[in-house]
């Protein structure tokens, strides 16, 4: 094989993340936000099919938790410093399990540059029907690091001029805000766990990555 295929990175699947802030919401409820919560994140990955650098991760999963400064995506003040926990699938070989951190890493940028902590768990990333428009997903990483969500609807309307306040945490090809009916960390290494449901707070979608 030559020495430019070994190190192919080409992948796909589907993403879903859940903060501690509104990301659907109008401006007085995100300035009323602002600081004072936000700072607390859950993402992940399923890779549907692709390698990174070589390794095939096809079927695998990878989940970043976060703990910031302040509020995560306020473009008027730096959430920096950011603590990281990467979890990763537990199915994944040794060799699968470092490239699905490195992934983790390249996507997450600056978020998951200061990973204080990794684990190892059964993950699962699932979407009602096999289908992202749903908006009804459900992500478990063992008991450390749960999402649940749903479509936004009519009822979840607070005010007349809600908009998609903040875009999502990684880079994405396709993605809708969704509520969040659980998000919740329970693990080790941020000093903090939480339970923050039912919330306008979520993002569904999915993600392509090619090099």
């Amino acid at each position: 094989m030559a020495a430019g295929l070994q190190n192919r990175t080409q992948l796909r699947g589907d993403y879903i993340e859940a903060r501690t802030a509104d990301v659907y919401t109008g401006p007085c409820f995100a300035n009323s936000e602002v600081d004072l919560v936000g700072n607390l994140a859950v993402f992940g990955w399923r890779v549907d099919k692709g390698e990174f650098e070589g390794v095939r991760l096809d079927g695998l999963s990878v989940v970043g938790v976060v703990r910031a400064n302040s509020t995560l995506g306020n473009v008027s003040r730096d959430a920096y410093p950011v603590k990281s926990v990467v979890i990763v699938d537990e199915r994944a070989t040794p060799e699968q399990r470092m490239a699905l951190k490195a992934f983790a890493q390249r996507m997450g940028g600056t978020l998951l540059e200061d990973v204080v902590r990794t684990e190892y768990q059964p993950i699962d990333l699932v979407f009602e029907n096999n289908n992202v428009h749903t908006m009804n997903a459900s992500l478990s990483a063992g008991t450390l690091a749960k999402i649940q969500t749903r479509a936004i609807n009519e009822g979840d309307h607070l005010c007349s001029n809600e908009i998609t306040w903040y875009q999502p945490l990684t880079k994405v090809d396709h993605a809708m805000p969704a509520f969040a009916l659980a998000n919740s960390f329970s693990g080790k290494g941020l000093d903090t766990t939480w339970s923050n449901p039912e919330k306008r707070s979520a993002f569904v979608g999915q993600f392509q990555l090619n090099d």
